[in-house]
């Protein structure tokens, strides 16, 4: 795995803590702080977890995450050819498809742009662009002009269309550890069997975009959020008056910078496992060292002194009444990156019509909690209340807590 000073150097823990986590990791594997192997390789399906597991289980220090994915990517990557080779085109696709999952998460461990970053980056895009090749559903691969640039984007659409009868869309934002290769589903996307369409953005900071030089602010998703709400309206296919957004981990914070900046030119919100800590303190100094000197990367920061002042602007109480569509979050209670108390008082300040879902125990992922397991799936959760939106079907101000047995209990706001 090819390192620099600069990267190795940025923080102060990741110094002093890189023995740590390389002992943490040969013992408990990669999955230390969150289940990553499950919930990017489950978007590839069964053959998709196994895969990630396949890798996970060779990884014995940090410095293997990104290698071990990007060799069973390759080994992926030379399966699809061999049965596109053969005409048989729906294993081709599905291969494709998990194979530029793995690139996607070789480039994570990096931290950096470099020659590996780079390869890895360059065999993502083009395992990607043959699943798209074979796709059963309409795949468009986007850029969508941002200021000297541009922001990469996927456009998926629903297989079924209605004549004369645009689809209405998810703008899909994701976290520090995510890109768009994994917002959509290999097999029976949620939004995409509820005739939703989605479009999955690398935003500021993420994926490719970072690549190309653009880094996240405290604020700048919200001008990248309707740049591409701008861009959907123009789209024949999109109905540019039924848009949702859903984000996930730290894309509760910039998707609610979105939600607040687009007002009512979005149906609603939605996110799940929070990230809404004024200043980030846990995520950033309590947390796996990881998350800093991997959103150091994202905002462009080499000066820690300097990052700590920076991440104070992090702060969505300040726009909290600027928010105007009908708001969803669904948190763990014990969230290890967000104290819970924090989205509570959030609540308090948004006047829009609002939900909150709380999973008892549960952590960042709504998972290690009998709560997560008996209580209903994230995934319906989720995708009806957006669909509920779109269908202009009322919404109630409730705070629901999820107990240890699967039951709900709402209470009213």
């Amino acid at each position: 795995m090819q390192k620099t000073a600069r990267m190795e150097n940025r923080t102060k823990r990741w110094r002093e803590q890189r023995w740590l986590l390389d002992s943490v990791i040969k013992t408990v594997g990669p999955e230390w702080d969150q289940g990553r192997l499950g919930g990017k390789g489950s978007r590839g399906g069964t053959s998709g977890v196994a895969s990630f597991r396949r890798a996970g289980a060779k990884m014995k220090k940090f410095d293997d995450i990104g290698p071990e994915f990007a060799r069973e990517g390759s080994r992926r990557e030379n399966i699809a050819r061999s049965f596109e080779e053969e005409g048989r085109f729906v294993s081709a696709y599905e291969n494709y498809f998990i194979a530029s999952l793995l690139y996607a998460s070789a480039q994570w461990p990096y931290f950096d742009i470099n020659e590996e970053d780079l390869k890895w980056e360059s065999k993502m895009i083009s395992c990607y662009d043959k699943f798209i090749a074979y796709s059963p559903h309409p795949v468009e691969r986007i850029d969508i002009p941002y200021k000297d640039t541009a922001l990469s984007a996927f456009l998926h659409l629903p297989s079924n269309p209605v004549k004369d009868s645009p689809f209405p869309c998810i703008l899909h934002i994701g976290g520090m550890d995510g890109s768009k290769e994994n917002m959509v589903a290999l097999h029976g996307d949620s939004a995409l069997k509820r005739g939703m369409a989605v479009l999955a953005l690398d935003g500021p900071g993420q994926g490719e975009t970072r690549n190309r030089g653009v880094t996240i602010s405290s604020d700048n998703f919200s001008e990248a959020a309707e740049t591409a709400i701008n861009w959907l309206t123009a789209r024949k296919e999109i109905d540019g008056k039924r848009i949702v957004i859903r984000g996930s981990s730290f894309g509760t914070y910039y998707g609610t910078v979105a939600a607040a900046g687009l007002k009512n030119k979005i149906k609603g919100y939605c996110g799940t496992g929070v990230c809404q800590e004024p200043g980030c303190e846990t995520i950033f100094n309590t947390a796996s060292p990881t998350f800093k000197v991997r959103f150091m990367f994202m905002a462009g920061y080499e000066d820690e002194n300097a990052f700590d002042e920076f991440r104070k602007e992090f702060d969505l109480r300040k726009i909290a009444k600027e928010i105007t569509s009908p708001y969803m979050i669904v948190a763990g209670e014990a969230d290890q990156l967000s104290p819970i108390h924090h989205t509570y008082e959030l609540f308090e300040l948004i006047e829009a019509p609002k939900r909150l879902v709380v999973y008892q125990d549960a952590d960042h992922g709504i998972a290690n909690a009998t709560s997560g397991a008996l209580g209903e799936d994230r995934e319906s959760l989720v995708y009806d209340w957006l669909r509920d939106r779109i269908d202009d079907k009322p919404v109630l101000s409730e705070r629901i807590l999820v107990d240890s047995t699967g039951v709900m209990h709402p209470t009213p706001y």
